[in-house]
């Protein structure tokens, strides 16, 4: 796997991808989870979401954000600022609050 510190030029990519054997990465993952060795996360983002009973792209408008940034505070590549925080400990705690201002 490529470094995380940077992001890989075009050229870079495009050997990295050339060399990737997708069959057996796909195969040591079904491994991997069959051996119970992939830990599933639970996220609070997706907890409040689901609260609210909107998909990813509803719940992204309602935040004010693009699905791509609701996607990385979901799978916890993110961080939500202060104000976003707020929005999701209201969905959290009150989603019927959060969906009444929103319909507004």
């Amino acid at each position: 796997m490529p470094s995380k510190s940077k992001p890989l030029t075009d050229a870079e990519l495009t050997a990295y991808e050339a060399k990737r054997d997708l069959a057996a990465e796909l195969l040591q993952s079904v491994r991997e989870m069959k051996a119970g060795q992939v830990r599933v996360v639970a996220s609070p983002v997706i907890d409040a979401r689901n609260k609210t009973g909107l998909s990813q792209s509803q719940f992204a408008a309602l935040m004010g954000v693009s699905v791509r940034t609701l996607q990385g505070w979901e799978q916890g590549r993110k961080q939500p600022s202060g104000a976003a925080r707020t929005l999701l400990a209201i969905a959290s705690s009150n989603p019927k609050a959060l969906l009444a201002v929103a319909h507004k």
